[in-house]
């Protein structure tokens, strides 16, 4: 959130160099022994990751070929990859370069989910496209990786509620409120709100890293589902625009949303370890039932040192089983939460629509 952080420090911690902001003791690795990451592995087979954040659909584009079964080194993320990493859901983000608005958003959202639609068609035995949590589920147990569509950036919508139906009959279940006329510094517009109830009631889950506080508070307010952060940490630990401080921690966690930390050292710092600090964090702020994970691969942005790709997962949830987690508390970090946040999705918008025919409301009336 912009107005949150005047300054945003550059991280330097990459491929063994010191971060200036980071404790020394925090920068070094723990290697994991034998035994821990079997154990690591056994409770991930249990409860994989459901990663909230891939940017794999815009890194495809540039391809003229690619076999993710087979693996691509040109991406970070591929099957043999993911279940090395025991990934079983993935959040594809059908985010835009900045600067693309208007009709081209559009167009260009349109575009990137009928490329996912491609790619999953073409990897039938490890790829299924879900909606819904029990369909996530099932996909796990079938042994395919569950890939869920969002979040696409609030310009997809082109100031029309008709498009955010017609994204959601597509398969669109999260958004990010931020960037737009209606979502922006000043928080949410009334053509703003009237989004808010309209993904209430088809079962779009609002994220809300990157948008301004005043965005947040007001959603918060209005929003009958829970909400997501899919790429924020702590910014008690780390000084970074999209990072919660610990009110909004402890205001997310008292209204049963969900914070994904990413794996991305200028949110979260260059290591395992400091990764894992900030998932100590919002767990202690804001409790374990709101904390989930971020991989945020392919989404143009480095990783911390040994967890460069999905297939390091383990090594994470190693550090975490060292620090004392308990099973339960990591099954809710990587599978429970996110399942909780989209049945909850699921039975709002179900009653939502009981009481609530689509919304007619236009830009041009609430806020002209």
């Amino acid at each position: 959130m912009a107005d949150l952080q005047d300054e945003l420090h550059s991280t330097s911690g990459l491929d063994g160099v010191p971060d200036p902001f980071e404790d020394a003791s925090r920068t070094s690795a723990r290697e994991p022994d034998t035994a821990e990451l079997e154990r690591a592995r056994a409770v991930l087979t249990a409860h994989p990751v459901a990663d909230g954040y891939s940017g794999l659909p815009w890194a495809l584009r540039r391809l003229p070929w690619y076999d993710l079964e087979l693996g691509e080194s040109s991406v970070d993320t591929d099957l043999p990859r993911l279940r090395q990493g025991h990934v079983g859901a993935l959040f594809w983000s059908l985010h835009l370069p900045e600067g693309i608005a208007g009709d081209a958003a559009v167009g260009s959202t349109l575009e990137q989910l009928d490329l996912v639609n491609t790619v999953v068609r073409t990897h039938p035995e490890g790829l299924r496209l879900v909606c819904t949590a029990g369909q996530a589920t099932d996909a796990r147990l079938c042994g395919r990786v569950a890939v869920l569509l969002g979040p696409a950036g609030a310009a997809a919508l082109g100031d029309s509620l008709g498009i955010l139906r017609a994204l959601h009959g597509l398969g669109l279940r999260v958004l990010t409120l931020s960037g737009v006329s209606w979502a922006g510094e000043r928080g949410l517009t009334r053509f703003g709100e009237e989004v808010v109830r309209e993904m209430n009631r088809l079962g779009v889950l609002a994220d809300l890293s990157g948008a301004s506080a005043d965005t947040v508070r007001r959603v918060l307010r209005v929003s009958r589902a829970p909400v997501l952060f899919t790429r924020s940490a702590a910014l008690a630990l780390r000084p970074h625009p999209s990072n919660l401080p610990d009110d909004l921690l402890a205001g997310l966690g008292a209204a049963g949303g969900l914070c994904m930390v990413p794996l991305t050292p200028e949110q979260t710092g260059p290591s395992v370890r400091a990764v894992a600090d900030h998932l100590d964090h919002v767990r202690e702020v804001a409790g374990p039932e709101c904390v989930g994970l971020s991989g945020s691969y392919d989404a143009g942005t480095a990783h911390p040192q040994d967890l460069g790709e999905p297939s390091r997962y383990p090594h994470l949830i190693a550090e975490l089983l060292h620090r004392g987690w308990s099973e339960a508390d990591i099954a809710l970090l990587t599978w429970g939460n996110v399942q909780r946040v989209l049945r909850s999705a699921d039975f709002t918008a179900r009653a939502a629509q009981q009481r609530r025919e689509p919304s007619t409301a236009r830009i041009a009336d609430l806020d002209g």
